[in-house]
């Protein structure tokens, strides 16, 4: 039964009114989505001072009772008012919500911690994915999973290794936990880009000759990959950038500089994927760059309307995106074609749960510590307590598990059709337990573990104790006759680089941004070319 004939069960009395070009039975379905939107936006902000209930949450509850109540009207015939479509997701809804994350990112954090990101999002991904394949393959033959081949195996690795990056943006707040914000947002996003790809190399991999060429071409085809993609998005930043600092459209209209914007972001993406790259780190850089350089160059109405523009479709995209996914876990078909009872169901579900904690476990706690071992000073170290709720917050799992799943088995040539459903019912069941279960309990965990313990905040400057290493260093060449006989001694740049890199780094980066970027590109303390301003009226008198 179609999306079409189930509405048409729930109206046929405006069957016959219909125009001659619109679908009533899409009218139907789209209006009451479209009801069930403002319905979570509603109890969202009744909601909002609830510790234990967030829009995900919200959205995936009712989007469970709408299936729920069209499953009964259909006589358990069919659950959808729409159905889950991989186009959809990759291609309307997830690049609005990613493209927001990175223009509102607080950059400095970010970049501070990119390390520490670059390692849980690569490295720690890949561990995962090998912990939750081999564990799949030595488990699931004795809870009555037999007819999955290695390629199933090393599929279902990579799908349960994404971590679900729009769900941390609703249970971690940037403002009051900036470290971790930073940490499992970005690790998230450099997450899926990497499952993505690993998913990906296992549908061309040549299983039946596999050596460390293997292993190697595909930590190679991840590499190209990421700095591919990353590059792209920069790219796309700053064309946009230069477009409206050098043409002023705000002196016409500000209008067009708003749609510029928008525009650019999303070409960004749609180039990546028409390249084959990845279109989640193309889009998130050029988030980045755009806040970095474009927003400063446009005027002052369209950087509010920008801003609120951004986060407000970003806003919808995310609680479209829940609530589909609720709607499609009562998919009637998928729960018949597996025919396993539910104590098979139950032991696959929890057995693919049960992996996702270890193999997060595997990669948090050592990568931390070991990023610990390469910090010399304490408070910038990741403290216990904060490597739990780190490994906690990353074991949301979401759409992107969802739609790689539907990819690998919904049209299984080699799987059987009762195994392929049977891995569809079991990631769904595991998507809604990690988010409704997890992203529940991570806010009241949050402020039971680490805000009752939270030291007072320390600024920048007095966490730089080589601060007058650095200043000695980068003190430009002045006068001869102010040149003592006695300079200061100062440390060798190299062994400065080294001991402290994030800083050194962001020195020299802002030198070089001032001085060759800004002139070109805009950006901060650039002011647009407005007719009607006091810049603009000197500018049209001269």
């Amino acid at each position: 039964m179609t999306v079409v004939e189930t509405i048409e069960v729930l109206s046929p009395v405006l069957q016959g009114s219909s125009s001659s070009f619109l679908s009533t039975g899409t009218i139907i379905a789209l209006t009451g989505f479209f009801a069930l939107l403002c319905a979570c936006i509603v109890i969202g902000h009744l909601l909002e001072e609830n510790l234990w209930a967030n829009e995900s949450i919200i959205s995936l509850v009712l989007g469970l009772c709408s299936g729920l109540v069209v499953l009964l009207v259909t006589k358990f015939e069919n659950s959808h008012i729409l159905t889950f479509s991989e186009d959809l997701f990759f291609l309307y809804l997830l690049p609005p919500i990613i493209f927001n994350a990175g223009f509102q990112v607080k950059k400095k954090q970010f970049f501070k911690n990119f390390t520490t990101i670059f390692l849980f999002g690569v490295f720690g991904t890949m561990i995962s994915f090998c912990i939750i394949s081999l564990g799949a393959y030595f488990l699931f033959k004795r809870v009555g999973v037999a007819n999955l081949n290695i390629q199933d195996y090393l599929a279902i690795g990579a799908i349960l290794s994404a971590t679900d990056s729009v769900c941390t943006l609703q249970v971690l707040s940037q403002d009051e936990t900036p470290l971790l914000y930073s940490i499992v947002f970005g690790e998230g996003v450099v997450n899926d880009a990497t499952s993505i790809v690993l998913f990906n190399a296992v549908q061309t991999l040549n299983f039946s000759d596999i050596d460390i060429l293997t292993a190697l071409k595909l930590l190679g085809t991840f590499l190209y990959l990421f700095f591919t993609s990353t590059a792209l998005g920069i790219a796309a930043g700053l064309i946009s950038a230069f477009i409206i600092k050098t043409l002023y459209f705000g002196r016409h209209s500000t209008d067009r500089e708003v749609a510029l914007m928008m525009l650019m972001a999303y070409l960004s993406y749609m180039l990546a994927e028409l390249f084959n790259l990845s279109g989640i780190l193309t889009i998130f850089f050029c988030g980045i760059v755009m806040s970095h350089y474009t927003w400063h160059n446009v005027t002052e109405s369209s950087r509010i309307t920008t801003k609120h523009a951004f986060a407000t479709i970003s806003f919808i995209a995310e609680t479209f995106l829940f609530l589909y996914v609720g709607m499609d876990a009562l998919d009637i078909e998928k729960w018949k074609e597996s025919k396993a009872s539910a104590g098979t169901s139950l032991a696959v579900s929890s057995t693919l749960l049960a992996l996702v904690l270890v193999g997060r476990a595997a990669f948090v706690f050592p990568i931390a510590n070991i990023t610990n071992l390469m910090k010399k000073r304490e408070n910038t170290k990741i403290e216990f307590r904060q490597q739990f709720i780190i490994w906690w917050a990353g074991l949301m799992r979401g759409a992107v598990t969802i739609a790689l799943s539907y990819n690998q088995f919904a049209s299984s040539d080699d799987t059987s059709m009762q195994d392929s459903a049977l891995m569809i019912t079991c990631t769904i069941i595991v998507v809604l337990f990690s988010t409704v279960v997890f992203g529940s309990i991570t806010k009241p965990l949050i402020g039971a573990v680490l805000l009752r313990h939270a030291k007072p905040t320390i600024s920048d400057a007095t966490d730089l104790p080589s601060q007058e290493d650095l200043n000695i260093l980068f003190l430009e060449s002045g006068d001869s006759s102010e040149q003592t006989n006695n300079p200061p001694t100062r440390k060798n740049s190299l062994r400065l680089l080294i001991s402290n890199p994030t800083y050194t780094v962001h020195y020299w980066w802002r030198k070089f941004d001032d001085k060759c970027m800004r002139p070109v590109f805009g950006g901060r303390g650039f002011v647009p070319f407005v007719p009607s301003s006091p810049t603009g009226a000197r500018d049209e008198t001269s």
